[in-house]
C-alpha cells in the first residue's frame, strides 16, 4: 500500500516482478497491492499531460529519457505475471482518476483481479485527505480497504 509517489512504487513492485525477485521474493509473496491516489502509473503520459505544476518534479524523479520513463511506468509492466490483486483508490483529480482507470484496464486485460473506486475529495486537498484519513473508520475509504484486506487474507 502506498500513497501518491508510494502508490506509484507499490504499483511498480506489483507489476514489475523484477523488484521482488531482487529481494528474493515472487508474486506469491504478495496478496495484493493498494495504490492510493497515484497519478503517475504511465510516466510519459503524466509528464506530457499533467500540466506545469508537477512537470519539473516528474522530470527530476524520472528523467527525460523515454526508455527510463517507460521502464519506471507500472502500466508498461501490466502484462502477466503481476501481484494477484489490486485495489486502486483515487479521489477526484483529473490526472489521478485517468491514470487509475488506465492501469486498472491494463491489469484487467492481463487477467489480474482489480477493484477500483473513487472517493470524494477534490484536487490536492482530496489527495492529502485520503492519505491523512486512511485508517479512520469514519473515512469512507477505510472500510473499503479493511473489507478488501479481509477478503485477500481469508483466501
Amino acid at each position: 500500500m502506498g500513497h501518491s509517489a508510494g502508490a506509484h512504487l507499490s504499483a511498480l513492485v506489483g507489476t514489475d516482478l523484477g523488484y521482488l525477485s531482487k529481494a528474493g521474493l515472487n508474486a506469491k509473496s504478495l496478496r495484493g497491492v493498494i495504490p492510493l491516489d497515484g497519478a503517475c502509473y504511465d510516466v510519459p503520459r503524466q509528464i506530457a499531460e499533467g500540466g506545469e505544476f508537477m512537470h519539473d518534479t516528474y522530470l527530476q524523479a524520472f528523467g527525460s529519457d523515454q526508455k527510463r520513463q517507460a521502464a519506471l511506468s507500472p502500466i508498461q509492466h501490466a502484462a502477466a505475471p503481476n501481484a494477484p490483486a489490486f485495489l486502486i483508490l483515487h479521489v477526484q483529480r483529473v490526472d489521478g482518476t485517468a491514470q487509475s482507470k488506465a492501469i486498472a484496464a491494463a491489469l484487467r486485460e492481463a487477467g489480474t483481479f482489480v477493484e477500483i473506486q473513487g472517493f470524494t475529495g477534490v484536487g490536492l486537498k482530496g489527495h492529502a485527505e485520503i492519505n491523512r484519513q486512511m485508517g479512520d473508520p469514519s473515512y469512507p475509504a477505510t472500510p473499503v480497504v479493511d473489507a478488501w484486506l479481509k477478503r485477500m487474507f481469508d483466501r
